[in-house]
């Protein structure tokens, strides 16, 4: 599989510990940065890997910021990204397997590099379901980013 990896400067320090993770799995890395603990914004990289994964680039993204919310509050923005926070295996497998979640956002300053690599395999490891219940939930998901790229979520049309 190939994968975006991407942080701000806060998440910096985890991204080498989580990127030689994947790499020891067998997977393809695109480090879309940043290279440093200079103060950087968290949207730049969640964009990029964000990107990354709707042009097909990358099967699936991983963002890391302090905290790991900015992160995913970034990448979700963007259509077609399924991001979520996880600091817990559990969520990182059941995200992918019942959503089909495609990008992981981790906080550095919240987990360290064990629970880091546990999490990234985790997600790695899981596959969409495809069951039933989680497509047609999926499916309302996407209706929703629809209305919003037509307005509906406009404030002056909503009542």
């Amino acid at each position: 599989m190939r994968l975006a990896v991407g942080c701000d400067h806060a998440g910096f320090p985890l991204k080498r510990g989580v990127i030689e993770c994947l790499q020891g799995m067998g997977h393809a890395v695109d480090d879309v940065g940043t290279d440093s603990t200079e103060p950087v914004d968290y949207p730049d990289f969640s964009r990029a890997v964000a990107l990354s994964v709707i042009s097909g680039r990358a099967e699936r993204g991983i963002v890391i910021c302090g905290s790991g919310v900015g992160a995913s509050v970034a990448a979700s923005k963007v259509p077609g990204v399924r991001s979520s926070m996880c600091h817990d295996t559990f969520s990182a497998r059941q995200g992918v397997e019942d959503d089909d979640m495609n990008v992981l956002c981790l906080g550095a300053r919240v987990i360290g590099p064990a629970l880091a690599s546990e999490l990234v395999r985790a997600f790695v490891n899981a596959k969409f379901s495809g069951a039933e219940r989680h497509v047609r939930r999926l499916a309302k998901v996407t209706a929703i980013e629809e209305d919003a790229k037509n307005g509906v979520f406009d404030a002056r049309r909503v009542t």
